[in-house]
């Protein structure tokens, strides 16, 4: 069974703060897809967390660039935004196979447009619309996904613990 963890009703600093907390558990990298439609929160959620790893420039957002690339010590970190793309077959033109390293970190926006061309997700992140706020969950793909939510959910129970 695949492991969910899910936030309600989250305001746009509570959405900053849960990207810091993956950001502690993604440290070794992987895959992560960001879905939801626009102004959910994909970009917010990516930038906060690519700063609370360590990268230091200015996080651009990907949008026309379609890929931004980071190095924060050991491990190599890509954005990707694929709303621009209207075939998966375009993913060859932005040299794909070479970003893809053992110590690698790949966040996807819009995935759905790379189907195929995409490595598998480790986890992927919905982001909905709630009014002024939004929902997440965070839905586990692999087995490394499932260690990154069992890890946040210890944290979570650990500060609610505190509290």
């Amino acid at each position: 069974m695949k492991r969910i963890i899910e936030w309600k009703s989250v305001d746009e600093s509570g959405l900053v703060d849960i990207a810091r907390r993956f950001a502690c558990v993604v440290k070794e990298g992987g895959v992560i897809f960001l879905g939801g439609d626009l102004g959910a929160g994909k970009t917010t959620f990516a930038r906060a967390l690519l700063v609370a790893l360590g990268v230091g420039e200015r996080v651009k957002s990907p949008t026309y660039s379609l890929v931004e690339s980071y190095q924060v010590g050991g491990l190599s970190v890509h954005h990707l935004d694929l709303y621009r793309i209207a075939d998966a077959e375009e993913l060859e033109w932005l040299g794909l196979s070479d970003l893809l390293a053992r110590t690698m970190l790949m966040l996807v926006e819009w995935p759905e447009r790379g189907r195929g061309a995409l490595p598998e997700a480790d986890l992927v992140i919905q982001l909905e619309h709630a009014g002024e706020r939004r929902d997440l969950s965070a839905t586990a793909q692999s087995a490394r996904g499932s260690a990154w939510l069992n890890d946040l959910a210890a944290e979570r129970a650990g500060r609610h613990r505190d509290s």
